[in-house]
């Protein structure tokens, strides 16, 4: 039997990690169809500015174009395939239980590509992620995989979309666990470590070293340059800070011009094409401009100039952080991500040039502080320090470790103040727009020890869709609940109504139905699902109650979650974790060096004699086993009451019994608490 049960475990696993493999095979496809459509769009962009007199006026007209072309479809067709796409992935995981719907991956390339091709400015790894995870999502579904198992794929195909991005396996699965999943549990890891791999591989047999960014290797000169490193992260932290509160300006800004709908991608166009016109370098994903930053401003020359002066890359910085403002606003799709390392990369060189006449410690080297510029921009505007580290070193082919330093100080730095002076990262801004506030939970909840399916309510009472209002009222005071989910004739899941819903419908009315005021499409959980993880859902949506499905039928209802059941989930896990905290007590106390069984008599008039065991304050380290009193053993509790000449048999060290003898005949009236020792680490018989 325990074989059988080792080979159907194995098996398991092998088959998930195959369906992980086939997750990051279709991400790198994906990956592949992303760039050439975006190489189809901008070649198309370039043959018609080349084949125009002035052409490169053009933009005026191409940018806000292509970006209305895209709000358009996204509007029409799929409005989550508008913006980052990371947001979007990870409110997949805090709402829905990991759920992307497929039709959305052909739509988020064609989007992407129409507005990055025409030059808005942004990148690609974001809009990547959020095809990834819904790659994953899809697969996990079309296998009928549990909802922990969803979860973990869709957080593969984000880690692998990073890595098929920058053929960076290493950086994605770690951008998976700190930025999507937002836990480093190991449960998920198997599965993100085999996607990445797999999608970094496909994406560079497919489109080669193009998704990589040059650089050459650098090192730290002179330790003393860690202090540079630091004055570079405060630059870091107040552009970052910037460029997150112009993104909230602008899509406030974009809300106010919805009024008139087609007024928000036009306006925000016009702006980055304006922006463009001026530096045709902030237009674009920025991927070429910041190689060149790593690769052509190796090193001052001896008179300590550069090829750029400072103040034009710190122009273009500024630019950058507009037009990506501009553009994430404006309602197409497009990432910060590579807009991010772009700004690092250009405050880095435009520092390092700054610093070179005060120091005459080094000579400097531009792109080694292009290179932290990154890292410490990333980590300060998506608060993901081992990402950003990791990624950049990754991301960059570097080789000399001795720049690791300086990485690790600028990107904590970076993330620590980034903290204090702006809430939100860039990925949880939209997300906080949408009311959803991801809650910040410690690496082990005490509610991930409880699963749904122990204090769900399994009450039959459901409302049907045809039925009035005023009978659905009737029904949840009877139960008193203040919902109820609702099915259909088949016992399907169709939606939820609750007093609120009523309410915003006129009251309990007998001329309106159910269906005319329930949420349909509910947000769901299974019965599988830790306590935490429903309740950070219902936070997130604002709601007090969840239906639980079939983990194999979305729609087949099994019971309801409330608020109330998670008081009993606490109480649950408190009692596990209070057995589970006496037992390691015990087993500690049973292996601790010196650790015996003794006993001892209680004295006449001791501090013992008459009282409960749990009014006598016994000494650290000892546990009470028995009592023996004439020929009765009792086994002792907190309120059983000793007397003169009870005999105790107790468990503890040396030092803990000399304690308690002390204890007991210090203000007996005869002395008689100390027994012979008896030497064993087992029970005595009795």
């Amino acid at each position: 039997m325990e074989r059988t049960v080792a080979v159907i475990g194995d098996r398991d696993t092998t088959f998930f990690f195959a369906v992980a493999s086939l997750v990051g095979l279709f991400v790198g496809v994906g990956t592949w169809l992303l760039v050439e459509t975006l190489a189809v769009v901008s070649e198309f962009v370039d043959r018609i500015e080349a084949s125009v007199p002035g052409g490169r006026r053009l933009v005026l007209v191409l940018v806000p174009l292509g970006i209305v072309a895209a709000w358009w479809i996204a509007r029409r067709f799929a409005p989550e395939v508008a913006g980052d796409g990371v947001p979007e992935a990870t409110a997949a995981l805090a709402v829905r239980g990991g759920y992307l719907a497929t039709k959305t991956i052909p739509l988020k390339i064609l989007v992407t590509a129409l507005t990055l091709g025409v030059g808005g400015s942004a990148g690609r790894e974001g809009p990547i992620v959020q095809v990834g995870s819904t790659i994953g999502s899809s697969i996990a579904r079309r296998f009928r995989l549990g909802e922990d198992q969803i979860r973990s794929l869709v957080a593969a195909g984000a880690g692998a979309a990073i890595g098929a991005s920058f053929n960076a396996p290493i950086a994605g699965m770690l951008f998976a666990l700190e930025v999507i999943l937002r836990s480093f549990s190991v449960r998920h890891l198997s599965a993100v470590v085999v996607a990445s791999v797999v999608a970094a591989v496909t994406s560079e047999r497919l489109v080669g070293e193009e998704l990589s960014i040059q650089a050459v290797p650098y090192d730290l000169q002179v330790p003393g340059e860690l202090l540079l490193y630091a004055g570079l992260a405060l630059v870091i932290v107040a552009a970052a800070v910037l460029f997150l509160r112009l993104i909230e300006w602008s899509e406030g800004l974009a809300e106010r011009l919805e009024r008139t709908p087609i007024l928000r991608p036009l306006a925000m166009g016009l702006a980055v094409a304006g922006l463009g016109l001026l530096e045709p370098r902030v237009l674009g994903t920025g991927q070429g401009f910041v190689t060149d930053l790593l690769v052509n401003q190796q090193r001052f020359d001896v008179a300590g100039t550069s090829q750029i002066l400072w103040w034009t890359i710190l122009a273009i910085a500024l630019a950058k952080i507009a037009a990506t403002s501009f553009t994430l606003a404006s309602g197409g799709s497009g990432g910060a991500f590579m807009p991010s390392l772009f700004i690092g990369a250009a405050l880095g060189t435009a520092f390092a040039q700054v610093a070179q006449p005060f120091w005459d410690a080094s000579l400097l080297q531009p792109g080694a502080f292009a290179v932290v510029g990154m890292a410490a921009m990333f980590a300060a505007v998506a608060r993901a320090p081992l990402t950003a580290m990791l990624i950049v070193f990754e991301v960059t082919g570097a080789r000399e470790y001795s720049l690791v330093l300086p990485l690790m100080l600028a990107a904590t730095v970076a993330t620590f103040l980034a903290e204090r002076f702006h809430r939100e990262s860039v990925y949880t801004l939209p997300l906080v727009r949408r009311g959803i506030r991801l809650v910040q939970t410690s690496e082990v909840d005490l509610l991930d020890t409880v699963l749904v399916q122990d204090v769900m309510t399994q009450s039959k009472a459901v409302a049907r869709p045809d039925w009035s209002l005023a009978k659905a009222q009737a029904e949840m005071d009877h139960h008193r609940y203040h919902g109820l989910p609702v099915v259909d004739d088949q016992d399907r899941l169709v939606g939820i109504i609750t007093v609120t819903d009523i309410l915003r419908a006129g009251g309990p009315l007998e001329d309106l139905t159910v269906s005319q005021a329930m949420t349909r499409k509910p947000v769901t959980v299974v019965a599988s699902t830790p306590v935490s993880h429903a309740l950070e859902r219902m936070a997130v949506l604002g709601v007090g109650r969840l239906p639980v499905v079939d983990e194999h039928d979305p729609v087949r209802l099994i019971g309801m979650f409330r608020r109330e059941d998670a008081v009993r989930a606490y109480h649950h896990a408190l009692g596990a974790t209070t057995d589970h905290h006496l037992a390691r007590e015990r087993l500690r106390r049973r292996t601790e060096p010196g650790s015996l069984y003794y006993d001892f008599r209680i004295p006449p008039g001791s501090v013992a004699d008459g009282k409960s065991i749990k009014e006598v304050a016994w000494p650290e380290g000892s546990t009470l086993v028995s009592v023996r009193r004439g020929r009765d053993v009792l086994v002792p509790t907190g309120n059983t009451v000793l007397r003169a000449g009870d005999v105790v048999t107790a468990f503890g060290t040396r030092s803990s019994r000399e304690r308690m003898i002390e204890r007991l005949n210090a203000a007996a009236d005869e002395p008689t608490a100390e027994l012979p020792i008896a030497e064993t680490d087992e029970p005595p018989q009795r």
